[in-house]
């Protein structure tokens, strides 16, 4: 038995897991936690590790695979050429072995942000710290003194976006 790669239709890793699933194919979509802020607010979303893609664990001799490819959320099985692609075993356990922890923060400590509305609007800083859930601490340059406020995280993004 070998793991594969499962290439979905957009947004749809969680319809085409479910679908293998319950054809009786041993199916993982590894999934992780991110915050992220969402219409305005600062929120922990869960999502598929890799975008569009899940994996499937199938025996090359006994498995009839002609179902795979008419599965609801499925886009197709990754080739190359006309063979399956094998994922090795020990990629699938390193990644089956990635602990459940806190969701990776949106900002991290020194990073250049931007703050995006409210009365800072467009003056670029450097993230400090979360201040509770929904504020941060950000260093700006103002009067060419760096100074200490604090603002609402949704009013954040990355200096690079």
């Amino acid at each position: 038995m070998h793991w594969y790669a499962i290439h979905s239709k957009p947004r749809q890793e969680e319809r085409a897991l479910d679908n293998l699933q319950r054809q009786g194919f041993e199916a993982w979509l590894p999934m992780l936690t991110l915050e992220k802020v969402l219409r305005g607010k600062l929120a922990h979303v869960t999502e598929p590790m890799f975008s569009r893609y899940l994996f499937i664990r199938l025996d090359t001799e006994q498995t009839n695979w002609s179902p795979i490819r008419s599965t609801l959320g499925v886009s197709r099985l990754v080739s190359f050429g006309n063979r399956p692609a094998v994922v090795s075993d020990d990629l699938i356990q390193a990644l089956q072995m990635v602990p459940q922890r806190a969701p990776e923060r949106l900002f991290q400590p020194g990073q250049t942000i931007k703050i995006v509305s409210g009365p800072l609007k467009g003056i670029e800083g450097i993230f400090q710290q979360a201040d509770g859930e929904y504020r941060a601490m950000v260093l700006i340059d103002l009067l060419n003194k760096q100074h200490r406020v604090t603002t609402q995280m949704q009013d954040l993004r990355p200096a690079s976006l």
